[in-house]
């Protein structure tokens, strides 16, 4: 859960990131190009103005009557500007070209092919504006009366201003503002240099007007705003959707192996690449259709073992009641009796077999875990042994600081068990002796049963831990099993966290070991 979180929060934290580097790479270059557009439409009108201006009268206008102090307006030969290559192509079409440098702004346009019109200001925006309204201001007060309205008409077309002559003097309540206007004969309101709403200009003549300039630019206007923000929610989305395809990609995986399953397809696995919460549960996923298809290979195997098991002694109970019929005497008839009652147990041992296997490889039983003596246990199992074979030598062995760690966390049921099953099969198969021998440390208990007798090839150590394998063919009572009893010690030590395994005896035999931790993590 960590490693996916981490995984996704790390993905958005560094997808933010990323975005908003975009955003302010995105936010600077748009900026840029709308602040360049915005001073060539500032600039445009006057520029354009004055050029049609210059061109009528066929000289140079008297232009530092109408300039703000610092700015200055000329006319310069063409072919001595030093500008790119990009400007003097705009220019050639007839634009007006700004650019910028850290002293201010520098206004182009083409009078015609020898001349052109520039302008310097240190500050683009109220420049432009302040030479404007003097412009302005200059005309209106060389126009009669009663032509002032028709004049300013004109002059607002010309200049992309709005001229309106104030009549009502009812919003003219700010004293600071009237003072500057009696003052000056100009006056600007608004939030601050670069957001002026309008300007109000005293005629000579008294008379008020109310001119409307171009606003200043606006980095933050809602174009740019909705531009980032869809850049922010698409890249966002982008990202969220990669996250969740990718997450949902893998769940379809889960999903389509399932669905195999659940046809039959056993052997069908899910591919887990990364260790995270899905690489996880898809590795559980996993370890659950392995052993959902050994149960079912188990069962299929278990049917078939059972069946072939179970023939043998219904068929001789069978015999022994059809031959109880013909029986001569009474002694004769209890010999058939005996039989059949040792067929019964014989039945009833398969079955108690049968059903601990099916219970161990089921999914484990529920083992009540508890702090037994191993030792006791191993000196029991020989003395039950040794006591059912009294003509073989079976004998237990306690090595090293064992009896120091005898106690161990256990199901003691279960390991006196499979202690047992490896003793019992070791009597069985040995020519004389048996040997236990119990080594216990700090951390791990084992047990080892070793026999003097033929031995197991190699080959088959592995095979024997099989349900129902057996690596001879007899199906007597004297060679005893059911070929269970080491498939039970295996699943015992499984489910307790150990092993069961099979090596060579030094005596010559078999050696069948047990390994388990002495404490479970619970």
């Amino acid at each position: 859960m960590n490693n996916l979180f981490t995984r996704v929060y790390g993905g958005l934290l560094i997808t933010v990131i990323a975005v908003g580097i975009l955003c302010l790479i995105l936010f600077r270059g748009l900026n840029t190009v709308r602040y360049e557009h915005h001073n060539v439409l500032v600039s445009s009108p006057l520029f354009n103005y004055l050029a049609e201006a210059v061109t009528a009268d066929n000289h140079p206008l008297v232009f530092n009557m109408i300039l703000p102090s610092g700015s200055h307006i000329g006319l310069v030969d063409i072919n001595t500007l030093e500008i790119s290559p990009r400007y003097a192509d705009r220019l050639a079409w007839g634009q007006v070209v700004v650019s910028h440098d850290t002293a201010g702004s520098h206004v182009f346009r083409k009078i015609d092919r020898q001349f052109a019109l520039v302008g310097f200001f240190p500050n683009l925006y109220t420049d432009v504006a302040q030479t404007t309204l003097n412009l302005v201001t200059y005309e209106l007060s060389n126009t009669a009366p009663g032509a002032i309205p028709q004049k300013s008409a004109q002059l607002s077309s010309a200049l992309g201003i709005n001229i309106e002559l104030v009549s009502d003097f009812a919003d003219l309540t700010d004293q600071a503002v009237l003072d500057e206007l009696a003052d000056y004969g100009v006056a600007a309101l608004g939030e601050s240099e670069n957001d002026i709403s309008y300007w109000l200009l005293r005629l000579d003549n008294g008379q008020i007007l109310k001119v409307e300039f171009l606003p200043g630019f606006d980095p933050f206007s809602w174009p740019v705003a909705l531009v980032l923000l869809l850049t922010l929610g698409g890249v966002l989305a982008m990202t969220v959707y990669f996250l969740l395809e990718t997450i949902s990609e893998k769940l379809r995986g889960l999903e389509t192996v399932a669905s195999r399953i659940a046809r039959g397809e056993l052997d069908a696995r899910v591919r887990t690449d990364k260790v995270d919460a899905l690489g996880r549960l898809g590795n559980a996923f996993n370890s659950m259709a392995d052993h959902i298809q050994r149960l079912v290979l188990v069962q299929r195997e278990m049917i078939h073992a059972v069946s072939h098991e179970l023939r043998t002694p219904v068929a001789r109970i069978r015999f022994g009641v059809q031959m109880i019929e013909d029986c001569p005497d009474e002694k004769s008839m209890q010999k058939q009796l005996h039989g059949i009652d040792n067929d019964i147990q014989e039945l009833d041992e398969l079955i108690d077999e049968i059903l601990t296997y099916a219970r161990l490889e089921e999914g484990g039983p529920i083992l009540d875990l508890q702090e037994s003596d191993v030792v006791d246990i191993v000196n029991q199992v020989v003395l039950e042994q040794g006591s059912v074979r009294p003509d073989l030598k079976v004998v237990a062995s306690i090595v090293g600081e064992s009896e120091k760690w005898r106690l161990s966390e256990i199901e003691p049921r279960y390991i006196h068990r499979a202690i047992q099953n490896l003793v019992g099969n070791a009597t069985r198969y040995c020519q004389a002796q048996v040997l236990v021998r119990c080594s216990i440390d700090k951390d791990t208990c084992r047990i080892d049963v070793e026999d003097d007798g033929q031995g197991i090839p190699e080959t088959d150590w592995e095979k024997v831990f099989t349900p129902f394998a057996r690596l001879d063919d007899s199906r007597t009572r004297k060679s005893g099993g059911y070929g269970l009893g080491l498939s039970i010690v295996r699943r015992i030590l499984y489910w307790h966290g150990g092993q069961a395994f099979l090596g060579k005896s030094t005596a010559g035999g078999a050696k069948f070991s047990l390994v388990w931790p002495r404490r479970q993590n619970r």
